[in-house]
């Protein structure tokens, strides 16, 4: 009876995983977006947000 209940949770549980990963796939980021978190980050300074961003907007 034991072995049951096991099988249920470790359903429940890989379909929460499931579930959670297609969400996350779902909010995928615009170019522009990932563009504008880098320049915040520091990860790019002005002048190449700038260019960058004039590429993205043609």
């Amino acid at each position: 009876m034991w072995l049951f209940w096991l099988l249920i949770l470790v359903a429940i549980a890989l379909a929460v995983k499931y579930f959670m990963n297609n969400a996350a796939r779902n909010q995928s980021e615009t170019p522009m977006e990932i563009l504008q978190k880098r320049y915040a980050r520091g990860e790019i300074d002005e002048d190449e947000f700038v260019r960058r961003r004039n590429e993205l907007s043609k």
